[in-house]
């Protein structure tokens, strides 16, 4: 059965990074087929993987407002989840599916629950299903994701961040989603700053299972356009990532 991994957080925390090394760690550790979902609306998964996407599932939800793209006697249902199969980006073991973001003003429920029914129509065809959430709460509230066996939510090292962390595991407990393992990740982190926000941490309630220290190489790299995913395996970001996946037991 199909294990669902999903990282959740504020903006700028280190979501992405996250599950880029997750999705090369379970590659490395040949773990089988994984389907990597960019649910953040602000997409670069794909870059962090090195993948280049063609549409995403927001532009063929635009595509269908123009009626002289719809095949005549087609549905706009039935036209999306043709085109939706051209969206996914597939590569030997990692194929990779980028929601995108919204084409304008208006309620983005749709699009979240399109991205929904077809990751559940898809996910039976892969051993794991990665999951890059947006900054902020909406795909929990919405129950986009669901289901989660192991679910990390990603603080930066700062007091506003791990708060925030609190905040997304009150509203897991609150919906009484089906998720397995809960765990908070505290990323751009030193011993110094660690030690500092032991009480905090320790005030949220939430099961501490690593830090991820700050690295340089991870500026360098997304400043030169590089895939992260191509970090050389001594990077401190990759070990600590790693080491954090092994103690989750994935």
């Amino acid at each position: 059965m199909v294990k669902h991994i999903a990282a959740v957080g504020k903006g700028g925390t280190g979501k992405t990074t996250f599950s880029a090394l997750t999705a090369r760690y379970l590659m490395e550790k040949q773990k089988g087929a994984i389907l990597a979902v960019d649910a953040d609306p602000n997409a670069n998964l794909n870059e962090a993987l090195g993948l280049e996407i063609t549409t995403t599932i927001s532009e063929l939800i635009e595509q269908t407002k123009d009626p002289k793209a719809l095949p005549v006697g087609m549905s706009k249902e039935t036209f999306i989840e043709y085109k939706l199969q051209d969206s996914l980006v597939e590569t030997q073991m990692l194929d990779l599916l980028v929601m995108g973001g919204p084409q304008g003003p208006g309620c983005y429920c749709y699009p979240n629950d399109l991205l929904r029914k077809y990751m559940e129509r898809l996910e039976s065809g892969y051993d794991y299903l990665i999951i890059d959430s947006e900054a902020g709460m909406e795909h929990i509230s919405r129950r986009t994701i669901q289901d989660i066996d192991y679910l990390f939510i990603i603080s930066d090292a700062s007091v506003r961040g791990i708060r925030t962390a609190k905040r997304v595991n009150d509203l897991v407990k609150g919906l009484k989603s089906k998720i397995g393992a809960v765990n908070l990740v505290v990323t751009k982190a030193t011993p110094k700053l660690m030690e500092e926000l032991s009480p905090v941490i320790e005030e949220t309630g939430i099961p501490f299972i690593g830090w991820v220290p700050f690295d340089a190489m991870v500026t360098e790299y997304d400043a030169e356009g590089q895939p992260l995913s191509e970090l050389p395996a001594d990077s401190p970001v990759v070990k600590a990532t790693y080491e954090i996946l092994k103690k989750a037991g994935i």
